[in-house]
Order: structure tokens, then sequence, then C-alpha cells
């Protein structure tokens, strides 16, 4: 089924477009089990600017009796828990592993075929979602958003031209901003060493004087 497009982007829920579920019900801590050929995600392995850091993620064992559920190239995680709610598109999974998501995430599947992952994704950390999140996020201190919350949140689908466009726009500002806070980080590292000889030439000076 073909999304109406022909006059105006569509507003949709977000559950008409993608299909919601809940991360793996993991008890306590996740463990490390090497060798396992099972890898979990977990909160401290992405980040809305870099995506999912897949060295920093751990092999686990996975015990359930209704099995568990398997991400896959073009999900969605949505980080659920916490003040900060974004979404990160898994653009690849490594060779022969099978990845699980943790409980603090919801995975959007399923992804209704006129809409792009990485639009959705980019779509979800914009302003006028977010205030949604912050709006009807439940809890006082560690705050949580419920699946059905999600589910409801208003969707914009334009054309998939339109969204490639902003696609690649938005890759394009993530790259310019990488290369700027590299710029900023040499930047630091030469004034550091300039700080340093100077510091340096002075307890030389010191030294002669003594």
């Amino acid at each position: 089924m073909l999304l109406n497009q022909t006059k105006s982007d569509n507003i949709l829920k977000l559950k008409e477009i993608s299909k919601l579920s809940a991360g793996h019900p993991f008890r306590g801590k996740i463990p490390e089990v090497k060798n396992s050929g099972v890898i979990a995600i977990q909160m401290k392995n992405l980040s809305i600017d870099s995506g999912i850091d897949w060295n920093s993620c751990v092999e686990t064992e996975v015990t359930s009796k209704r099995g568990f559920k398997c991400l896959k190239e073009g999900d969605i995680l949505f980080t659920a828990r916490g003040d900060n709610n974004f979404a990160v598109t898994i653009d690849k999974t490594p060779d022969n592993k099978q990845v699980v998501a943790a409980p603090q995430f919801h995975v959007l599947s399923s992804i209704h075929e006129d809409v792009m992952p990485e639009y959705l994704a980019w779509l979800l950390n914009q302003k006028h979602c977010q205030r949604y999140f912050q709006r009807e996020a439940a809890g006082s201190l560690t705050k949580s958003l419920r699946i059905k919350t999600l589910e409801d949140t208003p969707i914009t689908v334009p054309s998939l031209k339109k969204q490639k466009t902003i696609v690649k726009l938005s890759n394009t500002l993530k790259q310019e901003q990488k290369i700027l806070k590299q710029i900023i980080h040499n930047g630091e590292i030469t004034m550091n060493a300039i700080a340093n000889d100077l510091f340096a030439s002075e307890r030389e000076t010191v030294k002669e004087k003594n």
C-alpha cells in the first residue's frame, strides 16, 4: 500500500508506518559471554551524532522461553528512558552475529516501504517530536516514554524524493560538524603545546638565574 502523497505531506501516527516493540527484558546487568554470537546494544554504545559503536558492544547470553527479537538493518533504536530521547538507525550489523537491544530501548521495525528509516530517525530527533516526548514522558526522577505514547507520535511523511534530500542534507551537516570538532580539537592541542613551551622556557630562565 502506497501512502497518498499526491497533494500534500501525510501526517500519520508512528504506529501506522512502523511496528514498535520493547528491547529484550534482561534482568539486572547484562552478562558478558564471549563467543556467544549474540551482541547486546546498550545506552552507552550509541550516540545521536555517531550512531552505534559496535566495538564497545558486548557479547552476551540470551535465555528466553519465547525466544528473542534480532535486530536487522533498517531497524531504528529509540532511547525510551531518561531525559534525552533520540533515535538511531541501524545501517549495518556485524557479520555472523545476532543483535538484541537492551530494555532501555524501543525498537521500530517493519517500516513502511514509502518511509526511509534514516528520514524517520531524523524526524524523531527534531524539536517538534522532542517537545512531544518531553510533554508525554512519565516519571518524576527517571523519565520513561511508553510504547503507546511513542506509537501515537505524529509523523509527517513527504515524498521519497524529499526524504532523500533531507537525509542527504542531514548527513552532510553531520560530516561538517565532525570536521569542525576535529579542527577545534587540533587547535586546542596546538594552543596547549604553545603554553607548555612557554612554561618550559620560563622554568629554564629561572634555573639560569639561580
